[in-house]
């Protein structure tokens, strides 16, 4: 019987032996990955909601609201969209900077009279609360 040198053996299984470790992460990084939140952009009023994280654009009037609604309902980075006369509150997908985003939308809606973020997680941990308030959930609301 002929042996086969040592590196002609070793090679395949290495190779097996990364395939298969790579193929195990992925699927343990998958199983780990939070779901995606789901999208509705239709705008919902806001009593009710308690917001710890979003980006509140207000208007002088529900004249201007009306259409900054419906161009934000298109928006990439919106996943809610709530209305409270003459503001509009957005929940942003995950990842979205906020401060970036509420920059971007005072630029492009100039009629608004403020854009604000809404971030409670860096507001506790500047106010250096002894106390902080529960950690804002990843979907945006308490």
């Amino acid at each position: 019987m002929e042996e086969k040198p040592l590196g002609r053996v070793l090679v395949p299984v290495i190779a097996l032996a990364l395939v298969t470790g790579a193929g195990l992460a992925f699927g343990v990084a998958e199983l780990k990955r939070p779901p995606d939140l789901p999208v509705d952009t239709n705008p919902a009023p806001l009593a009710g909601h308690t917001l710890c994280a979003a980006v509140v654009v207000v208007f002088s009037s529900d004249a201007e609201l009306q259409p900054a609604v419906r161009a934000l309902r298109d928006d990439p980075k919106a996943r809610r969209l709530f209305v409270d006369p003459p503001s509009v509150s957005l929940l942003a997908v995950p990842g979205t900077d906020l401060k970036a985003w509420a920059q971007e939308l005072h630029a492009r809606f100039r009629t608004a009279e403020r854009v604000t973020v809404i971030d409670s997680d860096a507001t506790a941990a500047q106010l250096k609360l002894t106390a902080p308030p529960p950690k804002c959930p990843r979907e945006g609301e308490y």
